[in-house]
C-alpha cells in the first residue's frame, strides 16, 4: 500500500486507491457529479492547499522563474502545513499510506514548482509510504 502524489485530471494507476484533491478550488466547468469520473478527484480536501495568498506568491513565482521567490512560497506552505489541522491530516495521511492506497494531488502540470512537491516531502518526513 503507498500513497501516490498526481496531477489531477489524469488517467489513474492501476491500484492508485482514493484520489484526494488537495486544492482550493473544484474545476472550473465540471459538473460535480463527474469529478471521480473525469480523474479529478474522488474526495475534495483544500485543508492541504496553500491559502489563496499563498497560492499567489506561488503563481507570481512561476511567472518570475524566481528561485528566491519559490524558496518563499515553499517556507510559506510549510508554516501554514504546521497548523494544527493540516499537521494532523499529514499525520493521518502518512499512517494511512501503510495500510491503504490513495493519492494526493492537484491541478499543476510541473510537481517540481507545485505545492504537491511540498506535499510530497512533508509526508516523506512523516514516514510516509510514497509511490514512484
Amino acid at each position: 500500500m503507498s500513497i501516490r502524489i498526481v496531477r489531477l485530471g489524469t488517467p489513474r494507476v492501476p491500484d492508485e486507491g482514493l484520489r484526494v484533491g488537495t486544492v482550493r478550488r473544484p474545476p472550473r466547468g465540471v459538473p460535480k457529479t463527474e469529478f471521480a469520473s473525469q480523474n479529478w478527484y474522488d474526495v475534495w480536501y483544500p485543508n492541504l492547499a496553500p491559502s489563496v495568498e499563498t497560492m499567489k506568491q506561488a503563481q507570481e513565482g512561476q511567472k518570475a522563474d524566481s528561485a528566491a521567490q519559490w524558496n518563499a512560497f515553499v517556507r510559506k506552505f510549510k508554516a501554514e502545513m504546521a497548523e494544527s489541522d493540516a499537521s494532523r491530516s499529514l499525520d493521518l495521511l502518512a499512517a494511512l499510506s501503510h495500510t491503504t492506497s490513495l493519492s494526493v494531488g492537484c491541478y499543476c502540470e510541473e510537481e517540481s514548482h507545485c505545492h504537491r512537491s511540498v506535499l510530497r516531502s512533508l509526508l516523506a518526513e512523516r514516514g510516509a509510504d510514497i509511490a514512484d
